[in-house]
This record gives structure tokens, sequence and C-alpha cells, in this order.
């Protein structure tokens, strides 16, 4: 006896949706790791495409079975692969993917050198439009620390500093690696965050945010400067929260280097 689809049966209400999917699908992948090759993490994964008026709803299964073209490695082609068939599985006419993941980097301290592992929250999110039009963004999350320059300025001793994060967003023509978008806003912070500081590190970290004080303004037009002149970055969004020490509120600064040209997820 033949199911009935009820999925494909007409719907009455003459009303389109724009996205229709699944939202923080837990999926182990692999990504590319600059010193390794490659890393497997597990990550939350969101998928939609647009639905026509003339359709009850999508096949929900389908998104799931398509997640096998991206575990064995996420790239840029993988991207490119499974938007398109989202799209011709499920009737489409543009589809979205969005793929976050903790990202590990082993980091050794300044001084002593002891090694430990940092996460990064990092996202890769794809989209294709009805002209086949597709577009990649990448995400990095970078924890930082920060010197208050007002706070060691006006202070007989001392300075107050704090933990923040930095959001850097960007697209490119060609593939650029998650580790040199950490490292290039970890540069541009008073000093990186460590996963494991001798008492050695400490002075080291301290002293050096000390020497190197900045307002979240100072990070993100730092970072955007930098931005500007590598010619393989076509858009960037870069924003730092400082968690401040002295205040029950964040220090906030966004610099966008123009409007995205069709993500509406950012």
């Amino acid at each position: 006896m033949a199911m009935i689809d009820v999925q494909n049966q007409l719907d009455h209400r003459n009303i389109p949706i724009d996205k229709v999917g699944i939202k923080n699908l837990r999926y182990p992948i692999t990504v590319k790791d600059r010193r390794e090759g490659r890393q497997t993490t597990v990550a939350s994964i969101n998928m939609y495409v647009d639905l026509p008026h003339e359709y009850k709803g999508t096949h929900m299964s389908r998104f799931v079975e398509m997640l096998h073209l991206l575990r064995t490695e996420i790239s840029l082609k993988k991207f490119s692969v499974i938007l398109e068939q989202m799209k011709k599985h499920l009737n489409a006419a543009s589809a979205h993917i969005e793929v976050t993941f903790p990202y590990f980097i082993e980091k050794h301290a300044p001084v002593s050198g002891s090694p430990g592992l940092m996460d990064y929250t990092c996202r890769i999110v794809g989209s294709s439009n009805s002209d086949d039009e597709v577009d990649l963004m990448s995400e990095v999350n970078v924890p930082i620390s920060s010197v208050c320059p007002c706070s060691k300025e006006i202070s007989d001793e001392g300075a107050h500093n704090q933990r923040g994060e930095v959001k850097l967003q960007t697209r490119f023509k060609k593939f650029i690696w998650l580790e040199d978008m950490i490292e290039l806003v970890e540069q541009c912070a008073s000093c990186d965050v460590y996963s494991v500081l001798k008492r050695v590190d400490e002075k080291e970290v301290t002293e050096r945010g000390f020497g190197n004080p900045k307002f979240v303004e100072d990070i993100v037009r730092d970072i955007a400067a930098r931005l500007k002149k590598d010619d393989n970055i076509t858009w960037f969004s870069v924003s730092a929260e400082n968690f401040e020490s002295i205040h029950n509120h964040s220090a906030y600064a966004r610099i966008t280097s123009g409007l995205p040209p069709s993500l509406d997820c950012l």
C-alpha cells in the first residue's frame, strides 16, 4: 500500500515561506587544520530552503541525509555542492546552511612554553539563491584580554583589565585558514589568552597587556586596518566586546566594510 506524502500536498493559503528546515543538529565533521592537516570536531548545524506557496511542507529527513557530503571535510567546494543538492532534492529555489563548531589550537605559554589547547568557536555560513549564486562567509570568535588606556592614564597604580571577545567575519577570494584569522585578532589585542600559564607566563602577559592598553575602539580599528590591506578579503565585519571588570555592563564596538551581499544571519 502506498503511503501518503503529506508534505507534497497542496496548501491553499497561498503564502510562501522564506526559510524552512532544521536547527541545532549536532553532527561530527572534519575541518582543515593548518598544522595537522585535518581536525575532527562536533558541529551544530542549521539547514534551510525556501518553500513555494503551493507546498504544504518540506522533507526534513533529507537535510540530515545530505550531511554525509560534509562529514568527510568542511571545504568551500563541499558547501557549494551541498547547497546545490539541497535545492535539487527539495525542489527549492534557494538554500542556506550554517555550521558552528569548536576549533582547537595547541598554544604554548609565552615564556615557559607550556602547551595547552585553546578552543575557538567558528562558523561557516553559505547560501545559494535562485540564480545559483553562492555566497560564503567564515567567522571566528576569539577570546582576548585588554587593558583600559584611560584607567592606566589616570591611576597612580595599575589599570583595570578584562577578558573580552572579538567576532571576525570575512568573505574572501581564495581559501583562508581559520588560524590566520585567529592570529590576526590576537595580535591586535592588548594581549592574547592562554589555557596554561606558569608564574613566569603570568608576569609576561600582565606586563605585556599593561604596556599595550587598548579600548574596544582601538581593537576593531587595528583589525580593520589590517584587513583593508589584504586584497584577498572582499568583505569583513569585526566586533569587540569587553566584559568590563569595573562596570556592570560590557563595552562594545563594531566595524563593517559594507553591506553583506545576501546573508541575513549575521
